[in-house]
């Protein structure tokens, strides 16, 4: 496994559509390893092929119900295992009627946040690693994250969907 540099804007295979994958070989497995590597590295909840220049549609996404909670005992409560989603092809099947505003970031943006409406729940399909087909329903967080990424793979960033954005630093947050 290897870090691989994660692009940013304006790179153009950002704003391209990836392209499907058809071959699940040993250079595909390896892509993976490295995208998960560099996931954690960043360190980020998901990230796109794109974001390391290839222009392919496979995403990675690291999560734990726990960076949802929220409540005042989460300290007390065992810390939960963060499960790792590996995607090929994924497409968007179904969407929830409601959506919700929440704070973004990208690794391929650094330095700027922004509010983006989501879906609040959604249903996805695709492949898996080795290119099984799976299916997933989330919500919450976890929609969020797979909306941002299955966005990357079709030239989309955060930024043009943002409401708001802003500039952030370790102690201040400044207005665009």
């Amino acid at each position: 496994m290897a870090l691989r540099q994660i692009v940013t804007v304006p790179e153009p295979v950002l704003r391209r559509k990836a392209k499907p994958i058809t071959k699940f070989d040993k250079n595909l497995q390896t892509l993976i390893d490295d995208m998960i590597e560099t996931m954690r590295d960043a360190p980020g909840v998901g990230l796109a092929a794109p974001q390391v220049n290839i222009s392919e549609q496979l995403i990675v996404v690291e999560y734990s119900e726990e960076d949802e909670d929220d409540d005042e005992d989460a300290e007390e409560k065992p810390e939960k295992p963060k499960k790792l989603y590996v995607m090929i092809n994924p497409e968007i099947t179904k969407t929830s009627e409601e959506k919700v505003l929440g704070v973004e970031g990208c690794l391929s943006i650094p330095g700027i946040q922004g509010e983006v409406e989501r879906f609040e729940a959604i249903q996805v399909k695709g492949l898996n690693r080795f290119g099984k087909p799976q299916k997933l329903k989330v919500h919450g967080w976890m929609a969020r994250i797979f909306q941002h990424e299955i966005d990357h793979l079709n030239g989309v960033l955060f930024t043009d969907l943002a409401e708001r954005l802003w500039k952030f630093q370790e102690e201040e947050e400044h207005e665009l």
